[in-house]
């Protein structure tokens, strides 16, 4: 039995090429906002207490020599949960923005798909169906 409280999850930390574009895509594709700002790196950025550490790939070198594939174990998508309006409000902002996404009618949610500019998959989904 778990004998702390979990007050849910802070934050995903992802490599990226470009700190700067990263910010500005998920300041402005999600509404993220920087904290933790008296870091450099990572740059942090949270919506309502959970959000992204964006670290330069450069900091984290794979461990894997150049010619091995990597391993198949990583991240599928970070989800950020929306409620239908604003599920509603983002599928139009991202359209506005140019950013492709792709539908997903799983039954009990809904999910937009769409790629960071790095190619991390980010998901958009609501319960409100």
């Amino acid at each position: 039995m778990v004998r702390f409280n979990n007050e849910g999850l802070d934050h995903v930390a992802i490599a990226v090429t470009d700190l700067e574009r990263s910010r500005r895509f998920y300041e402005d594709a999600l509404g993220l906002q920087r904290v933790h700002d008296e870091w450099d790196v990572p740059v942090v950025l949270a919506a309502n207490g959970s959000g992204l550490a964006l670290f330069h790939e450069d900091l984290h070198p794979s461990s894997t020599p150049d010619d091995v594939e990597p391993p198949a174990v990583r991240i599928l998508h970070i989800a950020f949960r929306l409620d239908r309006s604003g599920f509603e409000d983002a599928r139009d902002a991202l359209a506005e923005r140019g950013i492709e996404t792709r539908f997903s009618d799983h039954g009990i949610s809904h999910s937009l798909y769409f790629d960071d500019p790095d190619g991390h998959q980010i998901e958009l989904t609501t319960y409100e169906v």
